[in-house]
């Protein structure tokens, strides 16, 4: 590829500035049920289109709302009153020729599957009410399916950007998510609802982790019992941490918006374990990014990717294709230290064909750039040389986003 960049990138690695924010939207955080609903649809969308007619058309589900309903949470079980509404947009193909895509039923069928496997305590017949809004695409977009050749032309002139490795405090931030969501976790603490929300702040060595846990009202007896199982789990959250990482100080804070003493109304209980159902809606989009994180002191794409289609949208194609890009470069080129590779696509335009590609490196101590620029060029160019077998694994949900 003759539009690759390699530059030497004239800052101090994230690992080793001294101040460090990581956020993370856990399983059942309002954005994130959104993110993996629309991205399941999506999928569920490709398999559809490739069963029937060979390849995957023309759609783009990446627009959601999920409308808080209303709960009134109790010590040892309250009630969902109201139900949560999931609105779904965008475009898909509905017809082609005289076959038809029930492309409404297979969304709705789509995040009711999702909810039942992911959020133990949320009936989705009973929970939620399904809205669709997504109708057939415009001509010029739909159009683009139509030209075939190789590859497909990007459907968006949009720019993405990964790095890699992550840092330690990356790491911790979405382990320790999955942990406490983890089968092994909901055994031993029943009442720790899916909705978990995670803000770390790192200063030099110390560590303060800020964790938002939806507990779930039916296994909470009263208020004493309520702090004493959330002291149970803030010992867990410690011993993870302090096995793991090496922190010099690590302090965790756990829903510090309880306060003793004021009953129900002090504590954040929830009926089925997200606060989607009366206290928090949710959008695609402003969660985290494809691979896990919120990394406020890193550059991030402003694009969605959960839900577009995987063979056109660049939004998330190569939103995901920066980060494995960058994963390779760290696994197979020596002597770099970090690095942020940017991708620029030019609507129309073949999607393995870039406007541009950079990759920005800070290098290890005594390491040239014109030394490690030839195996990122190798790695960059086969990376698009299988840009087919990506774009397939994202349409078939083999690359987990999110």
């Amino acid at each position: 590829m003759n539009n690759v960049f390699v530059n030497k990138l004239g800052r101090v690695a994230i690992e080793d500035q001294p101040l460090e924010i990581v956020e993370r939207k856990g399983l059942g955080h309002p954005d994130t049920i959104c993110d993996s609903v629309m991205n399941q649809i999506s999928i569920d969308l490709s398999k559809e289109y490739l069963k029937k007619f060979d390849t995957v058309l023309h759609h783009n589900v990446d627009k959601s709302l999920l409308a808080a309903g209303v709960a009134i949470p109790d010590f040892k079980g309250g009630k969902v009153i109201e139900p949560m509404r999931f609105v779904f947009g965008d475009r898909a193909t509905f017809k082609v020729g005289d076959e038809e895509i029930p492309v409404n039923d297979i969304a709705a069928e789509s995040a009711s599957n999702w909810l039942k496997e992911n959020l133990r305590f949320v009936e989705p017949e009973k929970h939620v009410v399904y809205q669709s809004e997504i109708k057939p695409g415009s001509m010029a977009l739909a159009d683009i399916f139509e030209r075939r050749g190789e590859y497909l032309g990007a459907n968006d002139t949009s720019a993405a950007v990964g790095y890699a490795p992550f840092t330690t405090t990356e790491r911790l931030i979405l382990d320790l998510e999955g942990y406490l969501n983890s089968v092994e976790f909901k055994k031993r603490f029943p009442e720790s609802g899916e909705d978990i929300k995670l803000m770390g702040l790192r200063n030099h060595d110390h560590l303060n982790v800020t964790v938002a846990m939806a507990m779930v009202d039916r296994f909470i007896e009263g208020e004493a019992d309520y702090f004493k199982k959330q002291d149970e789990i803030h010992s867990a959250i410690t011993d993870f941490v302090d096995a793991k990482y090496g922190f010099e100080e690590v302090s965790i804070d756990l829903n510090p918006l309880d306060v003793k003493g004021r009953g129900i109304d002090g504590l954040y209980m929830t009926v089925v374990g997200t606060s989607a159902e009366a206290g928090d809606s949710g959008q695609v989009g402003r969660g985290n990014n494809v691979v896990g994180v919120i990394p406020l002191n890193r550059p991030m794409s402003s694009e969605a990717a959960a839900g577009k289609n995987p063979v056109s949208h660049v939004g998330k194609i190569y939103n995901a294709l920066c980060y494995r890009i960058a994963d390779r470069v760290m696994a197979d080129v020596s002597g770099v230290k970090e690095i942020y590779v940017w991708l620029l696509s030019q609507i129309g335009k073949p999607i393995n064909e870039p406007s541009v590609v950079s990759a920005q490196i800070i290098p290890e101590n005594g390491v040239e750039i014109k030394s490690v620029s030839k195996l990122i060029d190798e790695v960059i160019a086969d990376e698009f040389d299988h840009l087919h077998e990506f774009c397939n694994d994202l349409a078939m949900g083999k690359i987990t986003l999110c």
